[in-house]
């Protein structure tokens, strides 16, 4: 499954997992991610979410580094009034859902943004991965919210990752949820995902942590260099 290549206009994964930090707060942070090697910047713009960032703040960590890492900016069932501003301004390289959008409004923004798809799935049973197969998208499969919780995910839980057994498999999938420096490389060995999601995983205090960062991205090699995934 690592070795997927391109999806829905996603770059291929020839190292192991492509690694996403996602939650990026400023431009310092986002160069901060690069350099420890991430393949992927996640820019948030969801009120409700603490990395929630306004769309002249978003715009500046993408230009901190684009042409460096894709460029990925999630949303949360936003309206194309909200959307498409901020897409507008922040140019990013490809688009997270991360809320309860159906297969038909990921179809529509595919189609009027012309960008790559991800659409995340909230797990916690068998039975929340039955809509993976109506998604033209990219899944990010991340641990379902606790009950009553305001925002769909950021809340560093781990899901059962033998569910992912009910995945076709051959489907490409982004691995969310709980993921730190000490638990990735068992993911990246086991799991075997197209990628890897972290947020609250490389935080201290809620801030992005570039130690943290490094440790995340250097337990990945570690683990795919064991499995011979070298390049």
């Amino acid at each position: 499954m690592i070795d997927a290549g391109p999806i829905s206009g996603w770059p291929p994964a020839r190292r192991g997992p492509l690694i996403k930090i996602c939650g990026i707060t400023t431009p310092a942070l986002a160069d901060a991610a690069v350099a420890a090697g991430a393949d992927m910047v996640g820019i948030v713009h969801f009120p409700p979410s603490p990395r929630h960032l306004a769309i002249d703040a978003a715009a500046a960590v993408a230009e901190a580094v684009r042409g460096r890492a894709t460029i990925v900016a999630l949303t949360v069932d936003a309206d194309d009034a909200t959307l498409m501003p901020f897409i507008d301004a922040v140019r990013p390289d490809a688009l997270q859902l991360h809320g309860k959008e159906p297969p038909a409004r990921v179809a529509a923004l595919s189609a009027r943004t012309g960008l790559p798809m991800a659409k995340a799935l909230g797990v916690a049973t068998a039975d929340d991965l039955a809509a993976a197969s109506l998604y033209d998208a990219l899944l990010v499969i991340d641990a379902k919210p606790p009950k009553g919780a305001d925002r769909p995910g950021g809340h560093g839980k781990r899901f059962d990752w033998s569910l992912l057994t009910a995945l076709d498999p051959s489907r490409p999938f982004m691995l969310s949820g709980g993921l730190d420096p000490a638990s990735v490389g068992e993911a990246a060995r086991f799991v075997r995902p197209y990628a890897v999601d972290v947020s609250s995983g490389v935080e201290t205090n809620g801030v992005k942590d570039a130690a943290k960062m490094a440790a995340f991205v250097e337990a990945v090699r570690t683990a795919s260099a064991a499995e011979g995934i070298t390049a």
